[in-house]
């Protein structure tokens, strides 16, 4: 089993967490249970290797399996709390605008899980974890503050941050 550890834990609100419990309920129960009847109503039909309905139905159910473990691990390493509220300074859930230092644009992104938006189709931002390089590098910091990390690449960018908001619908 894997220990919760400051770099796997996911940041929910209470909101998101209980989305995300009642889908993986439902793709163990009902979801599962009209598949696997789909996928007997094909069986019967005959001959499996020509039968597009039943490979069909083994796919969703391949997918449907896939998005089971996905949520189960979410939800086994969620972390459920309020919206921050301290706004300027960065932490999980809240909408960052930062500069880089070598160029004029600015970029704002949801530091936190996409999950968070899944709940707002109108809502398309850019998503950073806490846990990536240029997330961990800003935690804490305050609009005005610059912090530096390595990107995957292995160059060094500067960040100054320009604003530090909490994410709401």
């Amino acid at each position: 089993m894997t220990q919760r550890t400051e770099e796997n834990v996911i940041w929910l609100t209470q909101e998101a967490y209980d989305r995300l419990r009642a889908e993986l309920d439902h793709l163990r129960g009902p979801a599962r249970a009209e598949l696997a009847a789909k996928i007997g109503e094909a069986r019967d039909e005959g001959d499996l290797r020509e039968n597009g309905g039943y490979h069909a139905a083994k796919e969703e159910q391949g997918k449907s399996e896939a998005r089971i473990r996905q949520l189960e691990d979410m939800v086994r390493r969620a972390q459920v709390g309020d919206h921050p509220t301290t706004e300027g300074v960065v932490d999980a859930g809240m909408i960052v605008t930062v500069r880089f230092v070598s160029e004029p644009e600015t970029e704002t992104f949801l530091l936190g899980s996409r999950e968070l938006l899944a709940l707002d189709d109108s809502v398309h931002y850019d998503v950073f974890s806490p846990q990536s390089p240029l997330g961990s590098a800003i935690m804490g910091k305050r609009a005005g503050d610059t912090a530096t990390y390595r990107a995957p690449n292995g160059t060094e960018l500067a960040v100054e941050i320009i604003d530090a908001k909490p994410y709401s619908r």
